[in-house]
C-alpha cells in the first residue's frame, strides 16, 4: 500500500534537453527575422519621434512569431536597432554565458535609403 507500481504513469517526463525537433533552429530564426524586417520597414523613412515605439513593436512581433515556431520551453530575447542611414558604421557585439548544447542566436541586418535596422535574437534553453 502507498507504493508506486509500474503500471501508475508515475514515470519521470522531465527532460534536460530538447528534442531534435524542437531545438533552436538559427536558419529558421533568421528567416523569420529577414521576413518580418522587409514587411515592415521596406518604405518606412527614418524619424526619430517614432523609432522607440516602432523599435519595440518590432521587437514584439518578432518574439512573438518565434513562439509560433514551436521552440517549446525556450526563453526568447530579441534586440532591435534601429539608427538613421548617414554613411556611418557601426559595430555592435553580445556576450552571453549558456550552454552552448541547447542554446543559440540568430541576426539580421536590413537596411533601406534611410534606415538601417539590426535584430538579434536568442533562443536560452529553459531547464
Amino acid at each position: 500500500m502507498g507504493e508506486l507500481g509500474p503500471d501508475d504513469g508515475a514515470g519521470n517526463t522531465y527532460s534536460l534537453r530538447p528534442g531534435l525537433q524542437h531545438r533552436f533552429k538559427s536558419s529558421t530564426v533568421k528567416e523569420c527575422i529577414r521576413a518580418i524586417l522587409k514587411e515592415k520597414l521596406t518604405n518606412v523613412e527614418y524619424v526619430p519621434e517614432e523609432i522607440p515605439q516602432l523599435t519595440k513593436s518590432l521587437s514584439e512581433t518578432i518574439k512573438n512569431r518565434l513562439k509560433e515556431e514551436g521552440f517549446d520551453r525556450y526563453k526568447m530575447v530579441v534586440q532591435v536597432v534601429i539608427g538613421e542611414q548617414r554613411g556611418e558604421g557601426v559595430n555592435m557585439a553580445a556576450r552571453c554565458f549558456w550552454d552552448a548544447d541547447t542554446d543559440s542566436y540568430a541576426h539580421d541586418v536590413f537596411m533601406n535609403d534611410s534606415l538601417f535596422c539590426v535584430v538579434a535574437a536568442f533562443g536560452c534553453f529553459y531547464y
